[in-house]
């Protein structure tokens, strides 16, 4: 028999912690309310083909190759099942990896649950021990409570796997866990732990445990005392491998159908018809407005000349180390170049899927009238449908749900599947429907006349919060991207509630008449009066504000433009920013390495290589960064729009822009400093195709 050693006995406790914090849910079970089976997934509720309420009790487990074979006792008597193992835990992998990397978890489902015992049962090659209930009850209470806030309201998301957990003490003082997606509305998060970090601080007090109980069998099941329609109540663990596997009822089939091959072209091909046939009806001005500018934009590109080859007789000089741009002067020109003073609020930078997630869902658990969710894409992937359904529940709890949706780019998106989605999962056929079903949700679908779109992404909570940035609702921001969404707070709350309902007027069945309607009403004004000056900036059909900015804080740059986007093919802002390299300013610009569009790749070789040639230093970044942010000697300017035309000129786009320093030094720590270190600089060109070329035109008007 092998020694187990610490970091291969990582992997196993991983597993049985997490087992252990379900089993202790369960123990409680009386004083939790119950969730409807439909929640995706919890480990709340009831079995609904079974009515489960009470923790099963494991009888006898043992495993045969390929397969396990588990009885236990239940409210009905005693229940035989089983599955099949060797088609989800490569065991020779397991034996031969030692470098204490966590592989987990495994979850094995029940396959089979019957009345009658096994016949023509298998030699029984693995006979574990099997641990009470009490056992789990007595360790999580030691080890829970030195994490865990008893006081305030208050309790913290562990992150695991594809799921985050919302660990308490309820008002009675019993300690609680329930999937985050259904905290208390009353109860704050304290704190974010990664799973990984938490066996840090828990294994020492495992070993001590298992000592202490005495239990000398290497192999072992342990009854979990977790109920619910997506309950893990048992756990196997076998420390001479190791391994450990979940066992658990399989999720329940979703209501309503699912996608079949040829929806997105059928719900594309519609959506389209309805976009300029329907658009022409009710949106007649606005449809041959948008007409208009789309083909004068076009011509002008097209007959614009190569404006970089104008410099390539200018010497490049070295950076300049002398002072920036004076910020008070640059925010006087702002309110003169956008015909409106600054606004005020608070900016809380939230980096990457973790941490944008976690405070979302904490913000959606606890809106207490209304949410109000506009986005380009609301995909229809295993992420997506946890917060649709969680926007459902809060529907069915009387709060005032809107959700606007841009139709092509969600339809677009839900016609590919990321290949990190987990297994067997089934996608719903329509988000629209999906998010309507059941529910009291309110959801428009904006129209693309001319292939515009909406490509806002905000979230405004009660009024008083508002999310804004890059990320869509999807499995890939959640995650795979790095990406960047702001929290924000105060005035600046009003102009994006404003703005909300004037795109949500635009997209109803008035259509042009209700936005003129809409427009003309008074907008109240409710958000905390807190914050630091900022201004909302935009593109709008026949009013690239964002570009024209952006280009003037080029122009009046002196010392450094830090910019970082996946979508780089504006040419008139390539020639600006060799231009401002020129006149000294250290121009520096993160691409990704991989970029989620073929094209834009291709488009983004021959952007770097123009770069490079005119002395901008390029860095490519690790994998797909959609993070879209640019800083000008102090002002910082982030939000939705990419480096290209279509979100310079066309497509409605929203950016946050500040001066303040506290919020500026903090975007330039914790986005350029980490992400240009992170990033491999370029010193050489890459080889570039005729076919790029092509490319950087479909890049240009397409993507």
């Amino acid at each position: 028999m092998r020694s187990v050693t610490q970091p291969r006995l990582l992997h196993f406790v991983a597993l049985l912690l997490l087992a252990m914090t379900a089993g202790s849910c369960a123990s409680q079970r009386a004083t939790v309310e119950e969730v409807s089976p439909e929640g995706y997934p919890t480990l709340q509720g009831r079995f609904a083909e079974e009515g489960v309420l009470e923790p099963l009790v494991a009888l006898e487990a043992f495993g045969a190759e390929g397969a396990f074979f588990i009885s236990y006792q239940s409210a009905d008597g005693v229940i035989y099942g089983g599955g099949n193992w060797a088609n989800r835990i490569d065991l020779a992998t397991e034996a031969a990896d030692d470098d204490g990397t966590y592989s987990g978890p495994y979850i094995l489902p029940l396959e089979y649950r019957q009345r009658e015992p096994w016949t023509d049962v298998p030699e029984k090659e693995i006979i574990p021990a099997l641990l009470s209930l009490d056992q789990w009850n007595r360790f999580h209470e030691q080890l829970f409570a030195s994490v865990v806030p008893r006081t305030g309201q208050a309790g913290i998301v562990m992150h695991f796997d594809n799921d985050d957990y919302f660990l308490f003490y309820n008002d009675a003082g019993q300690f609680e866990c329930r999937l985050f997606l259904h905290k208390p509305a009353n109860y704050s998060v304290s704190e974010n732990i990664n799973f990984r970090d938490f066996l840090r601080l828990a294994l020492p007090q495992l070993e001590l445990f298992l000592q202490q109980e005495g239990i000398g069998n290497r192999r072992v099941v342990f009854s979990t005392g977790d109920v619910g329609a997506y309950s893990l109540p048992f756990l196997y663990v076998n420390l001479d491998l190791p391994v450990a596997a979940f066992m658990r009822y399989a999720p329940l089939p979703r209501n309503g159908s699912a996608a079949p091959a040829g929806t997105q072209t059928a719900q594309s091909v519609g959506h389209v018809a309805q976009s300029h046939l329907g658009g022409l009806a009710l949106r007649p001005v606005s449809s041959v407005f948008r007409l208009l500018f789309a083909a004068r934009d076009a011509a002008v590109e097209t007959v614009r000349p190569t404006w970089l080859a104008t410099l390539e007789s200018e010497p490049i000089p070295e950076v300049t180390d002398g002072p920036g741009m004076d910020l008070e002067v640059w925010e006087r020109r702002l309110d003169r170049i956008t015909g409106r003073p600054a606004t005020k609020g608070t900016i809380e930078y939230l980096i990457d899927g973790e941490d944008y997630f976690t405070r979302l869902i904490d913000a959606l658990t606890s809106a207490q009238e209304s949410i109000l969710v506009r986005t380009y894409i609301f995909d229809n992937d295993d992420v997506a449908e946890k917060i649709g359904r969680l926007l459902r529940r809060r529907s069915a709890e009387g709060l005032d749900i809107k959700v606007l949706l841009d139709g092509f780019g969600t339809i677009l998106a839900t016609g590919t599947q990321h290949e990190t989605l987990p297994e067997d999962y089934v996608p719903p056929e329509s988000v629209r429907r999906f998010l309507e079903e059941d529910s009291d949700i309110d959801v428009r679908q904006v129209k693309n006349p001319w292939l515009t779109g909406d490509h806002v992404k905000t979230t405004i909570i009660d009024d008083q919060l508002a999310f804004t940035g890059g990320m869509n609702i999807g499995r890939e921001y959640r995650y795979v991207w790095h990406d960047m969404m702001v929290e924000t707070r105060g005035p600046v709350v009003d102009i994006l509630r404003r703005e909300f309902f004037d795109a949500w007027a635009y997209a109803g069945p008035a259509g042009d008449i209700g936005y003129f309607f809409h427009k003309m009403k008074a907008q109240r004004e409710v958000a905390e009066d807190v914050g630091h000056p900022m201004r909302v900036l935009f593109t709008r059909t026949g009013d690239p504000e964002i570009f024209r900015t952006q280009r003037e804080a080029i122009r009046s740059a002196q010392r450094y433009i830090y910019i970082q986007n996946a979508y780089f093919s504006d040419d008139a802002m390539l020639y600006e920013l060799a231009r401002a390299r020129r006149r000294g300013v250290d121009v520096r610009v993160i691409l990704p390495l991989v970029s989620n569009h073929g094209a834009m790749n291709q488009s983004n070789v021959l952007a770097a290589n123009a770069m490079l040639e005119h002395g901008i230093r390029v860095f490519l970044y690790p994998g797909m960064s959609h993070i879209k942010a640019a800083v000008f000697d102090g002002w910082a300017c982030l939000g939705s729009a990419n480096w290209d035309k279509l979100s310079f000129r066309t497509n409605r786009e929203l950016n946050l822009a500040t001066s303040h320093p506290e919020a500026v030094d903090e975007l330039l720590e914790r986005i350029f400093a980490e992400d240009f270190a992170q990033s491999v600089e370029l010193t050489e060109p890459f080889p570039a195709r005729w076919s790029d070329h092509l490319m950087e035109l479909v890049a240009d008007y397409a993507l």
